[in-house]
């Protein structure tokens, strides 16, 4: 995979983990049909939509769901067996290659960089932890510690904040829809990361 830069240096340097950082997207969505399943959702998840809602919280999209289907499965309940089950396969994940390597190029020059992840720290720390990125960030932010997630911008003007750098001095990594509208609505530049067709 050959990654899509701009021709220019930014003072930060914010990364998405699932899918962006971490080849887990195919991890996550098991365990989003295992949880399913449990949970007796009225429902098949198809593949193709999972994709599309990358990097919306967990329990906005089982309300989303719910809405769409008339349901009402309770998001708490699915997410924690989600959760539970994605910890239990978490050991096997790998870097996405290119991204995984840029990641350690710019710890290495002490560029100022974070993560922005759609997920809770507890499944984000062991997924970066599995692929070897775990020591590279200081700084990571998820959906509690923000009023919105993603499409909103709040993650990623908070991670600016944080890392003491301008939004519009940010470039942001993202493998989601939801990630890179984001971006755009914190008046930063993107890079998409294609990583579904990944064989890692």
């Amino acid at each position: 995979m050959k990654l899509d830069l701009p021709d220019r240096d930014f003072d930060g340097y914010i990364f998405d983990c699932d899918g962006t950082l971490v080849h887990s997207m195919p991890l996550h969505f098991k365990a989003w049909t295992a949880s399913f399943e449990y949970n007796k959702a009225p429902w098949v998840w198809e593949e193709d939509e999972f994709y599309a809602n990358a990097g919306v919280p967990d329990r906005v999209t089982v309300m989303e769901l719910n809405e769409r289907h008339g349901a009402n499965i309770c998001p708490d309940a699915v997410h924690a067996y989600k959760a539970d089950w994605y910890a239990e396969h978490v050991e096997k994940l790998k870097p996405v290659p290119a991204v995984g390597e840029l990641a350690r190029q710019l710890h290495a020059s002490g560029k100022n960089i974070s993560i922005a992840s759609g997920s809770d720290i507890s499944l984000v720390e062991p997924s970066l932890a599995a692929a070897g990125l775990r020591e590279f960030f200081d700084i990571i932010i998820t959906p509690a510690l923000v009023e919105r997630g993603k499409p909103a911008p709040d993650m990623f003007l908070l991670a600016a904040e944080r890392m003491g750098v301008r939004a519009e001095e940010c470039l942001v990594f993202e493998d989601g829809q939801a990630g890179i509208e984001a971006a755009n609505a914190a008046g930063m530049a993107s890079v998409f990361v294609d990583s579904r067709s990944l064989k890692v």
